[in-house]
């Protein structure tokens, strides 16, 4: 608890310190709405040119609200500041991290825009194939693929596979020499860089389940028997994701030093060159004022300034670079539309008390809240209101006291059932880890552009959920 800067008046604040008390509690903080987001003439959100009644009438609530005009401008934003800023050396490529979320209708998208695109199961690389993606354009990763994942990649022509541990090296070599072809192969090496980022969400560091261990040595044991293999395996490059979330470029100075250690060690020691080395997505998004991500451009030009500093000391020839954005495409250029329900407030003892404002969703359309700690902030979207800002926080209405969508923020006082609220950055990792917890069925996901709803998953029904139950 605090002292609000607004005086005693505000004592009952019940707010963390970070989160500063709104001038205008109707206002959209620049940086968390996609780039077509405004109020109305009547007060109500507008995005794409559709009002979130029209949505809420015509599609139902929960949503989520795909600007489809931001998704592909941020899309084209990083292609073209990575592809820029290496046009002096090898060149660079973008590959779309669909894990962070995936439909057909995205998958034309990005194919479209011109980036590459990474599938890390089957389910996703059936998508991709599904919307009619060029499978060489398709990166396909994971640290479990089964056997049929492989050969479906190697039958459909898939640009790269990752291989995530030494023993996958024989696995896919033997599913090449089965089907007559010469599997593209990118090594994933564990640099040991510990991202500045929830320890669910790094994933370069020793201690976890992704890569090749460089500090073991596994790393330059895993070139040599992929060089062995020749017959069966072309070694592509070298691959290298230290995490999400991450706003600036220090871990990635890192973790390109010691891959590039790597690539000059096997030059040395293996007399092979290794002409393509991806250094992964991971770019953060403001998801609250606490947060300053950096731009695309910045992000290019500070990493390639690091490689191309790390190539000189090392007397490499700058290879060909390769990175994966994904949430900081689809995060930013969505939000998720509910209806309020219950409004209980809950005194927290002398005059402080919050709101707890329930929406008809919750964990089950994103549960980052609770997995990751995430902080999220909402707007009262479907009015403006003259009342007071007051601190709410966001619940869903599923059987856990963990099920919150946003912690802390302010929404006028006069929230009550029946308006509408979004929550701002739910395009990342939110329809992806969408549950049917409680059997609560999955919402719809829409894009919109030009005054137009243009549906891309429907809502779930009790009817979907059934289907599956044969007992």
């Amino acid at each position: 608890m605090r002292a609000h800067e607004a005086g005693a008046l505000h004592g009952n604040d019940a707010s963390p310190s970070w989160l500063p008390y709104p001038a205008d509690v109707n206002a959209l903080l620049p940086g968390l709405w996609s780039a077509t987001t405004q109020r109305a003439g009547d007060g109500a959100l507008e995005v794409g040119g559709v009002d979130v009644h029209r949505i809420a009438e015509e599609v139902g609530t929960p949503a989520l609200i795909v600007d489809e005009e931001d998704f592909r401008a941020r899309a084209r934003r990083f292609r073209d500041a990575f592809c820029g800023a290496f046009a002096p050396f090898a060149g660079a490529d973008v590959y779309y991290a669909g894990k962070s979320f995936l439909c057909t209708g995205v998958a034309r998208w990005v194919e479209e825009d011109g980036l590459g695109m990474d599938v890390c199961t089957g389910g996703e690389l059936a998508v991709a194939l599904r919307a009619g993606f060029p499978p060489e354009r398709l990166a396909l990763h994971g640290n479990n693929k089964s056997d049929a994942e492989i050969r479906r990649a190697l039958e459909v022509g898939v640009g790269r596979l990752v291989i995530d541990s030494l023993p996958e090296i024989e696995q896919v070599a033997a599913h090449a020499r089965e089907l007559g072809v010469r599997a593209p192969v990118m090594l994933r090496i564990t640099t040991g860089v510990e991202a500045h980022t929830h320890e669910f969400i790094a994933t370069a560091h020793e201690d976890q389940k992704f890569g090749i261990s460089l500090s073991a040595g596994d790393a330059l044991e895993s070139v040599r028997r992929v060089l062995a293999a020749s017959d069966a395996l072309e070694l592509v490059g070298l691959h290298s994701h230290i995490g999400s979330q991450i706003f600036d470029v220090g871990g990635f100075e890192v973790a390109a030093r010691r891959v590039l250690e790597l690539v000059a060690q096997v030059r040395d020691e293996l007399g092979h060159t290794i002409a393509h080395l991806d250094l992964g997505g991971g770019f953060g998004v403001m998801y609250n004022s606490q947060h300053t991500p950096s731009t695309p451009e910045a992000l290019a030009a500070g990493i390639a300034t690091i490689v191309e500093k790390e190539c000189h000391e090392l007397d490499l020839e700058v290879p060909r670079l390769a990175f994966e954005p994904g949430r900081a495409i689809a995060g930013p250029s969505t939000q998720t539309l509910y209806a309020v329900g219950t409004v209980k407030d809950v005194r927290l003892g002398g005059p402080h008390h919050r709101l707890y404002v329930s929406v008809d969703g919750g964990m089950s359309d994103n549960i980052r809240t609770a997995l990751y700690d995430a902080d999220y902030s909402c707007l009262l979207s479907g009015r403006v209101s003259d009342a007071e800002p007051a601190v709410v926080r966001v619940v869903g209405k599923h059987c856990e006291s963990g099920d919150i969508v946003v912690k802390d923020e302010y929404l006028p006082a006069d929230v009550h059932r029946g308006d509408l609220v979004s929550v701002p950055v739910t395009g990342a990792y939110c329809y992806s880890l969408a549950s049917n917890y409680n059997h609560v069925p999955r919402p719809a996901v829409v894009a919109v552009r030009d005054g137009r709803i243009l549906p891309l998953v429907r809502r779930e029904t009790e009817d979907d959920l059934l289907a599956l139950d044969v007992g």
